[in-house]
């Protein structure tokens, strides 16, 4: 099941270098939530879709994602990790950690709720 999981977070990674929000989508359950920061909730995979290609679309063209934790109950799963998101001359752009629960589909392990929280300390107003 780790290696399942694991396996699906290099997808993703490979999916956001290509651009591909479709393919990003694909990889969540047909009810999947993401719980992104300082944002409301995005639900179902065409809204996970659009999220995501308005992220590619602003420059998100690459990320780091690390399982720390997986533990599995039945046909679902948690996963704690950290992201970073590099940038140009080994600059970090963000860094985080997150936390997604994983239902089995179809024999196949999907992401059914995404939550993340950034590092980055917020713009002082």
């Amino acid at each position: 099941m780790r290696a399942s999981i694991e396996a699906s977070n290099k997808r993703w990674e490979k999916a956001v270098s290509r651009g591909d929000a479709a393919g990003i989508a694909s990889l969540y359950t047909g009810t999947a939530k993401l719980f992104p920061p300082n944002s409301k909730v995005v639900s179902g995979q065409k809204a996970i879709t659009e999220y995501w290609k308005g992220a590619i679309d602003s420059g998100f063209k690459a990320i780091k994602l690390t399982s720390l934790e997986v533990e599995a109950h039945g046909d679902t799963a948690y996963e704690v990790g950290r992201y970073t998101v590099p940038g140009e001359g080994g600059k970090v752009l963000d860094a985080g950690d997150y936390v997604i629960l994983w239902k089995r589909n179809d024999g196949h392990w999907k992401m059914h709720r995404d939550i993340w929280t950034t590092n980055t300390p917020a713009p002082q107003q």
